[in-house]
């Protein structure tokens, strides 16, 4: 059976530049929607963070505003209650990249925190990209990317055609003046890679060779297809 490992954040917040701890955690939609699709292929799914810690959804991104009415939440919280295999995480030390057959980071302001200094996920990462397995990345996921970055500053993602959620969108988001850095910025100044953008919040997916990124919410159910069918 086809086997798919959620690298995801068990950040609870996101640090602004004036200390300001903005609660937040994964977006549900970036990781529930791919679920569906992923488990309606038929594939298993298990869940790693930093520590082996529960992740947390944002709590946003479980009201009627986010999900088109009260209806739209209901359903979003009924399929973050039912996706079980996301609240029992094993530690990222722990993944056996032999188990799995692709790897999918889905995004939030959660990812912003934590991932781009773990060291375990910057380790799989760079060991994922090599192994020439699919690896798919959401919105703010591809943060996780910047723990790839070796001590001379090179990181085995440079040159790869990525996109993740883009400085207009953070703006629009309302915390890019806040923000002590934005995910484009340092997608393109740290990791060097050919960063492409879509329309504001309208989906957008990139495919450079095992590496599949999508730029924001409404690109990660998308994403999800790109990466069945290339399980498939």
């Amino acid at each position: 059976m086809t086997k798919i490992l959620y690298l995801i954040t068990a950040a609870t917040h996101w640090t602004l530049a004036d200390g300001t701890k903005q609660p937040t955690g994964f977006w549900a939609e970036e990781a529930l929607g791919p679920y569906e699709v992923f488990t309606r292929a038929g594939y298993e799914i298990a869940a790693a963070t930093p520590g082996g810690v529960p992740p947390t959804a944002d709590p946003a991104s479980l009201t009627p505003e986010f999900n088109d009415g009260p209806e739209g939440a209901e359903r979003m919280q009924a399929a973050l209650r039912d996706a079980t295999e996301l609240a029992r995480p094993m530690r990222i030390e722990d993944v056996r990249i032999d188990d799995y057959d692709a790897v999918f980071v889905p995004g939030g302001w959660g990812p912003m925190e934590d991932l781009p200094d773990d060291v375990a996920s910057g380790k799989l990462l760079t060991a994922w990209l090599a192994s020439g397995k699919p690896l798919a990345l959401v919105c703010h996921g591809p943060a996780a990317l910047l723990a790839t970055v070796d001590g001379d500053g090179k990181s085995p993602f440079a040159g790869y055609r990525l996109t993740g959620l883009s400085n207009a969108e953070e703006k629009l988001n309302g915390l890019a003046d806040r923000a002590k850095w934005l995910l484009q910025d340092r997608l393109i100044g740290d990791l060097g890679v050919d960063y492409r953008e879509g329309e504001p919040f309208g989906p957008h997916v990139e495919v450079d060779r095992t590496l599949y990124t999508g730029q924001n919410p409404t690109s990660a159910v998308p994403l999800a297809e790109e990466l069945v069918k290339v399980l498939s």
